[in-house]
């Protein structure tokens, strides 16, 4: 006769844990370092700007900051966006109050921002002039003091940050007024939620094109690699990265992409 042992309550109880421990030490082994995606090479290489490298809204845009008052934002945290607007038009990063967004939500876009990074020159690589100009909420441009100041160059100014470095860095002397001009396309994803087209970002800093259609790979992780998951509409979030940049002139201009060509003509 054939004796079948029934595992007891204790044992069951050991496997389940056993298995939890197993699992919770293979994900501490797959951690990251933020090292593992950041890169030093090739060098990215230093061009002067033209002088006029500022842009005036047109007439369809929306004013997200014209210098007097942050009625188009708020906290991340809730209530009233805490940054202080200065006598000369710009509003400046309170370090500790923590990120700013628009109350509007957007998709496509034309986004222009003029930015400021301040004279702290005795900080080095991403200490210095650190802040974010977020697409979505989720896909950074970043914005930091380029001027003889190396880092990354995959989180350098005019990066999609830890993602792609730009072509050139035209970058001017902390303390002097700089522009990105900004032509973004939000990802698309299937009725499913699974991606059908990515994210893609032209980005022209101080009058010289960086970024040229490129693809975004994803959200901009500090930690791991980037992944896609299905969202709509989000605001435009600044950054509060402990450093006082400042910014002034932002407007955007919501693009529907609805055009005509010859191929509507033609039979």
């Amino acid at each position: 006769m054939n004796i079948i042992l029934k595992p007891t309550f204790i044992t069951l109880v050991t496997i389940i844990l056993f298995f939890g421990v197993a699992a919770v030490s293979c994900a501490q082994d797959q951690q990251m370092e933020p090292e593992e995606t950041e890169f030093y090479e090739p060098e990215v290489e230093k061009v002067e700007p033209g002088e006029d490298i500022f842009i005036d809204p047109p007439e369809d845009a929306i004013i997200l900051f014209d210098g007097s008052d942050l009625g188009q934002w708020e906290s991340i945290n809730g209530g009233e966006a805490e940054w202080e607007i200065e006598d000369d038009g710009a509003v400046t990063v309170v370090p500790g109050t923590g990120n700013i967004q628009t109350k509007e939500s957007f998709g496509d876009v034309q986004l222009y921002v003029e930015w400021r990074s301040p004279m702290n020159m005795e900080h080095r690589g991403q200490d210095r002039g650190n802040s974010g100009i977020f697409l979505q909420k989720r896909y950074e441009l970043q914005v930091l003091d380029a001027w003889n100041n190396p880092t990354y160059i995959n989180g350098m100014a005019g990066s999609i940050y830890k993602q792609t470095s730009p072509f050139v860095n035209p970058a001017k002397r902390p303390g002097e007024w700089e522009s990105y001009n900004i032509s973004y396309k939000a990802p698309r994803f299937n009725e499913d939620g699974t991606l059908n087209e990515p994210a893609r970002i032209t980005v022209i800093w101080n009058g010289v094109v960086v970024q040229n259609n490129t693809k975004i790979y994803g959200p901009t992780e500090y930690i791991g690699y980037p992944e896609y998951s299905a969202h709509g509409e989000a605001p435009i979030m600044l950054q509060d990265h402990n450093s006082k940049v400042s910014y002034r002139n932002i407007w955007i201009r919501p693009l529907d992409n609805e055009q005509f060509s010859i191929e509507d003509h033609m039979e």
